[in-house]
């Protein structure tokens, strides 16, 4: 991708005012993907001709979950709408609409024999629902074949529109994930197609209509500490149950810079500040992305 003009000012403002990186620190390593069942569940995505926001995203999970034969789907394609400044997917306009992607992704389910499943999705704000009949579809066929299976769906916002949302509860999920991703201060760099207070709204419009929700954030990209504390109390107001707090990495030198290596202590700090805040689970670790122990969270609740 090529970041836009505000977020190519804003990167070189980081690296200007940033402490050097160094070495990257030990809990920020892992193994390279490996194992049988990785392989599996790489040919099954390969042959049902699927995306999964594990390879796409570069997920540095990759190995733990499909090694535990679980993966997150990504659906609608894999071209975004949005430029954001810290995302790999590819950007464009997409071409088409597969109709037949929740078919697909409910039979792949069905073979891994998913306890949970988690679906998301790239931006199609070129589409009049943005994609939400194709959540509920994937939904509904999934409850179908897999009754006993636990739904997590980590949507985009829908520009905000109702009418979406709407679509989304005529098959609702077990939880509601939608991802924050950064500070108020940072949307128009990070996110410039999305705005924090809409973000908001929309967790409390699934919240009100009887959904658990779920959001996350990545630290590291130039948030303060003090901003973060203020995220996690505006989304726990919101009526968020759930949240994931990891440390942002770079995909590649065209992508926003990571401004720092986020200490254990402070995750710890997140975490603790989180739990007492009354969020009913928190992850927060370097590697936490949207979806790790996604599994775990729907046992929980």
């Amino acid at each position: 991708m090529k970041i836009n003009q505000h977020q190519k000012k804003y990167a070189e403002t980081l690296e200007k005012e940033r402490i050097p990186l160094g070495k990257r620190p030990e809990w920020l390593k892992v193994r390279l993907p490996s194992g049988q069942n990785y392989k599996d569940v790489h040919q099954l995505m390969r042959n049902s001709k699927l995306n999964t926001v594990c390879e796409e995203a570069r997920c540095p999970n990759i190995a733990e979950c499909w090694n535990a034969r679980t993966a997150t789907f990504m659906i609608l394609g894999d071209t975004c709408t949005r430029s954001c400044g810290f995302c790999n997917v590819k950007l464009g306009l997409p071409t088409e609409l597969d109709l037949d992607e929740p078919r697909r992704v409910a039979e792949s389910v069905e073979q891994l024999k998913l306890r949970h499943v988690v679906i998301t999705s790239v931006n199609r704000d070129e589409l009049k629902d943005g994609g939400a009949s194709i959540f509920t579809e994937t939904n509904r066929l999934i409850r179908e074949k897999m009754p006993e299976t636990t739904i997590e769906i980590l949507i985009p916002d829908f520009k905000g529109e109702e009418h979406a949302f709407e679509i989304i509860m005529q098959q609702p999920p077990d939880i509601l994930n939608h991802n924050l991703e950064t500070v108020n201060r940072l949307y128009h760099a990070v996110r410039p197609q999305a705005k924090y207070s809409r973000s908001l709204a929309l967790i409390t419009w699934f919240k009100e209509k009887g959904l658990r929700t779920k959001s996350g954030i990545m630290v590291g990209i130039g948030e303060k500490k003090e901003e973060v504390i203020e995220l996690m109390e505006d989304l726990y107001n919101s009526g968020c149950d759930i949240m994931t707090i990891g440390q942002y990495l770079q995909p590649t030198k065209n992508h926003l810079p990571v401004d720092r290596f986020v200490t254990l202590d402070e995750f710890k700090e997140y975490k603790d500040f989180g739990l007492e805040l009354g969020f009913k689970a928190v992850e927060s670790s370097p590697l936490v992305r949207s979806s790790y122990h996604a599994d775990k969270h729907a046992r929980l609740i």
